[in-house]
C-alpha cells in the first residue's frame, strides 16, 4: 500500500450504518412527528376561518390575515433560520422553535380578540420557519447520504403531504364536533411530548462558527416577505391589484439584490458557489413546481367538489384522504425507486405520472358519477408528486458537507413554503378568469378545467427541465 493510500485509510470516516439502528429509529420518529405537526398547521384552520371570524369579530376583509400572518412569517424567515441553525446548533433551534410553537398555539386557542389571534399566528409561523429547516438538517446530518437518507426523506415527505390532507380533515372535524380552538390546542401536547423526548435522542449538530451575514439576512427576509405578501394579495384581489404588483416587484428587486450581496460578502448567508450548483438550482426548481401544482390542485378540486358537485366542506376534505394515501405510498416507496433507477429518473418519472394524472382530471363532469375519476387521478398523482418531492429533497441536499446542511435544507424549505404560497393564488387567478362574471356550475367547471390544463402542462415542463439539466450533470 502506498503512503497516500495509508493516509487515506487512516483518515477515512467510519463506515456509515447500512440499516436503521434502534437510536436512528427514535431520531426518525421524533423528527417525523414534529414535521407532521407543522404540515397539519398549514391547513387545519382553512375550514374553520369563517367560524373564527364570527367568534372573534374579524371583518370579512381581514379574515384572510389569519392565514396570511402565518404564511408571511413561515416563508419569509425560513432561510434565515436555516443559517442560524448552522451557527447556533440545529438541535437548540429545533427545541426552541417547538417551545414557541406550543406556547403560541396555547395563546391562539385562548384568543379573545383578533389582535391576540394574529400575534399567535405570527409566532406559529416563526416557529415553523425555525423548526422545519432545523429538523430537516438534523435528519440529513443524522442519516448518511445514500439509501438510509433517501428512506428518511421519503418518510418525511410522505408524512408532510399527509399532514396537509389530515389538517383539512381534522380542522373540519374539530370545528364541527368541539370548537375551532382545538385546532390550536391540539399542538400543545404534541409539542410538549417532543420537547421531553427530543433532548434524550437528538445529538447537537452545527456548521462552522461564523458571523451572521446581516445584509444578506435583511435582503432575503424582506424579499421573501414582499414576495409572499404580493402573492397573497394577488390571490385575494387578482394580479392587477396595486398591492400585489408592488409586493411582487419589491420581492424580485430585493432577491436580486440578495444575490449580489452574497457575491461580495466574506461570510455569506448562502454561498454563491452553492447557488451555482446544478443540483441545488434544478432540484429546487423541481420542488417548487411540485408544491405549486399539487397544493393548488387541492384548491381546484375543492372548488369543483363544493361549487359544482355541492359537497359540504367536511365531505370535500374527506375526499382528499385518497390523495393523502397516494402521497404516503409514494413517500414510502420513493427510496426503493431511487435505489433502483436513480434520483433523476425517479424525479422525472414522478413528474410524468403526476402530469398524466392531472390531465386525466380534464374528463370530470358536472355530476357525482365522476367521483371515481377524481379519486383515482388524485391517488395516482399523489404517488407521482411524492416521487418528485423526495427526488427534489435528495438532489438539493446531496453532495454538500454537514456544515452546509442547515443552509441547504433552509433553501429547500424556502422552496417548499414559497411553492405552497404561490400555487393557490396563481391557479385561482386562472380559474376565476375562466369563470368570468358567471358563477354557474358550468362556468366554474370550465374555469377549473382551464386551470387543471395549465397545472398539468407546468408539471410536464418541470419534468422535462429536470431530466435535461440534471442528466447533463450526471453525464458530465
Amino acid at each position: 500500500m502506498s503512503t497516500i493510500d495509508e493516509v487515506a485509510a487512516a483518515t477515512a470516516p467510519a463506515a456509515a450504518p447500512q440499516k436503521l439502528t434502534g437510536r436512528l429509529r427514535l431520531v426518525l420518529v421524533v423528527l417525523l412527528v414534529a414535521q407532521f405537526m407543522l404540515a397539519v398547521d398549514f391547513s387545519i384552520l382553512n375550514v374553520a376561518l369563517p367560524v373564527i371570524g364570527r367568534g372573534l369579530g374579524f371583518s370579512l376583509a381581514n379574515l384572510q390575515w389569519i392565514a396570511t400572518a402565518f404564511a408571511l412569517s413561515a416563508a419569509g424567515f425560513t432561510l434565515l433560520f436555516g443559517r442560524i441553525a448552522d451557527l447556533v446548533g440545529r438541535r437548540r433551534l429545533f427545541l426552541a422553535g417547538l417551545a414557541v410553537l406550543g406556547l403560541s398555539s396555547l395563546v391562539g386557542g385562548l384568543a379573545v380578540n383578533p389582535e391576540m389571534l394574529l400575534i399567535a399566528r405570527v409566532a406559529q409561523g416563526l416557529a415553523t420557519a425555525a423548526v422545519t429547516p432545523a429538523g430537516l438538517s438534523l435528519l440529513t446530518s443524522s442519516f448518511p447520504e445514500g439509501p438510509l437518507r433517501d428512506k428518511a426523506l421519503g418518510l418525511n415527505g410522505a408524512l408532510m403531504s399527509a399532514g396537509f390532507t389530515t389538517g383539512a380533515v381534522l380542522g373540519g372535524i374539530l370545528t364541527d364536533l368541539l370548537s375551532w380552538r382545538w385546532a390550536f390546542f391540539i399542538n400543545v401536547p404534541v409539542a410538549l411530548a417532543v420537547l421531553i423526548i427530543a433532548p434524550r435522542v437528538l445529538g447537537e449538530s452545527r456548521g462552522e462558527r461564523a458571523r451572521l451575514d446581516v445584509p444578506g439576512a435583511l435582503t432575503v427576509t424582506l424579499g421573501l416577505l414582499a414576495l409572499v405578501f404580493g402573492l397573497t394579495m394577488a390571490g385575494e384581489h387578482g394580479f392587477g391589484d396595486a398591492r400585489a404588483l408592488t409586493g411582487l416587484l419589491a420581492g424580485v428587486v430585493l432577491l436580486v439584490a440578495f444575490y449580489f450581496v452574497e457575491k461580495r460578502s466574506p461570510q455569506p448567508l448562502v454561498p454563491v458557489r452553492v447557488l451555482h450548483r446544478r443540483t441545488v438550482i434544478w432540484g429546487n426548481v423541481a420542488g417548487l413546481i411540485a408544491f405549486v401544482t399539487e397544493t393548488s390542485l387541492v384548491f381546484l378540486m375543492t372548488l369543483y367538489l363544493q361549487k359544482v358537485l355541492g359537497f359540504s366542506p367536511l365531505a370535500a376534505g374527506l375526499s382528499f384522504a385518497v390523495l393523502g394515501l397516494g402521497t404516503v405510498i409514494g413517500g414510502v416507496t420513493a427510496a426503493r425507486v431511487i435505489g433502483r433507477i436513480g434520483t433523476t429518473p425517479a424525479l422525472v418519472t414522478g413528474g410524468i405520472v403526476q402530469a398524466v394524472a392531472t390531465a386525466a382530471l380534464l374528463g370530470l363532469g358536472d355530476d357525482r358519477s365522476w367521483m371515481w375519476l377524481l379519486l383515482l387521478a388524485t391517488f395516482v398523482g399523489g404517488v407521482g408528486n411524492m416521487l418528485v418531492i423526495v427526488g427534489f429533497m435528495v438532489t438539493a441536499t446531496s453532495g454538500l458537507p454537514d456544515e452546509d446542511q442547515g443552509m441547504a435544507t433552509g433553501v429547500a424549505t424556502m422552496t417548499q413554503q414559497i411553492g405552497i404560497t404561490m400555487g393557490t393564488p396563481i391557479m385561482s387567478a386562472i380559474a376565476t378568469a375562466g369563470i368570468g362574471a358567471s358563477a354557474t356550475a358550468a362556468a366554474i367547471l370550465d374555469g377549473v378545467g382551464t386551470a387543471v390544463l395549465v397545472n398539468a402542462i407546468v408539471v410536464a415542463v418541470g419534468a422535462v427541465l429536470a431530466g435535461v439539466f440534471l442528466r447533463k450533470r450526471a453525464t458530465a
